[in-house]
């Protein structure tokens, strides 16, 4: 491990030895990367933005929050933000493109449809899709649209507007694509909808919490609705409960920081939320059937 914590920004704008990264566009909010090139051992990273590529040559292999998943040619890679990427494994012809956004201006781009992207990725976890060639050859011809009004107009006083107002439209386009990966809703009633909008809302805020462990009353409140009524919700929604849904982002967190960070123990326990390292250490035996240490090791 490499020091603490990495991010995509952090990576990006201050590439360590292990890797070479190509920037097209940055700016407060959004992130253009043309390649990566790993130069010796990949560090693993912490995305804390929302990700979309498309790999048009090559694959690679990592694993994403701990499970394996392969991306390669014709597929796109879609990703939330606060995922970790670890032991990845490129092929030496590996080629992609990736734009990265914060939470902020995504909600910004999608407002009433952000409900697409929260489902598709978080309860039906769809991040690698397959599309066509000629589909890749859209989304390369408008990755070069954007490449020309970055440099057109860099010097223009409302280059972010134009960069973010097309990016709008890309984001807008493709939720309308994936909106048919989703199953159909056989209730559309305004009921249905509204506990359906508070679960997005609900998902929403436990992944963009820095300190997740936290009781299922915490949520509710957040989201001015009863306990009983959010535990409701998720299960109507999802099958799982609030607390099933706390603990599987919890533990997320657990993993990443044990296996890909260099805090101690005792500051993982803070950084997370727990009273103290005891307590901490009971709860990842209980979940990992190891201690913090030896789940640390790889046990």
């Amino acid at each position: 491990m490499d020091g603490k914590e990495n991010n995509i920004m952090d990576l990006a704008k201050n590439s360590p030895h292990s890797v070479d990264i190509t920037i097209d566009y940055c700016d407060e909010d959004v992130l253009m990367i043309d390649s990566v090139k790993m130069l010796t051992e990949p560090i693993p990273t912490r995305l804390q933005m929302n990700m979309v590529s498309f790999c048009y040559k090559g694959k690679v292999q990592f694993e994403l929050n701990g499970k394996p998943l392969l991306f390669g040619e014709n597929q796109m890679l879609l990703c939330p933000s606060n995922v970790s990427f670890s032991n990845f494994m490129m092929s030496p012809d590996f080629e992609f493109k990736a734009i990265f956004v914060t939470n902020r201006i995504l909600q910004s781009f999608l407002r009433e449809k952000m409900n697409i992207w929260t489902e598709l990725l978080y309860i039906h976890k769809m991040h690698v899709i397959t599309i066509n060639p000629d589909e890749i050859s859209f989304l390369v011809r408008f990755y070069e649209l954007l490449g020309m009004c970055i440099s057109d107009n860099k010097d223009n006083i409302y280059k972010v507007e134009i960069v973010q107002s097309l990016l709008r439209a890309a984001f807008l386009g493709m939720c309308g694509a994936l909106k048919s990966l989703l199953p159909e809703k056989s209730d559309d009633k305004t009921n249905a909808r509204q506990t359906e909008n508070l679960f997005m809302q609900f998902l929403e805020l436990l992944n963009t919490s820095h300190v997740k462990h936290r009781p299922v009353e915490y949520y509710a409140s957040e989201l001015c609705i009863s306990p009983k009524y959010l535990s409701v919700i998720c299960k109507n929604n999802s099958g799982k409960t609030a607390n099933e849904w706390i603990r599987e982002h919890v533990l997320e967190d657990i993993r990443y920081y044990l296996r890909n960070t260099d805090y101690s123990i005792k500051e993982i326990c803070n950084q997370l939320g727990f009273p103290n390292p005891s307590f901490f250490g009971k709860y990842v035996k209980e979940h990992f059937g190891v201690t913090p240490a030896q789940f640390r090791r790889g046990a």
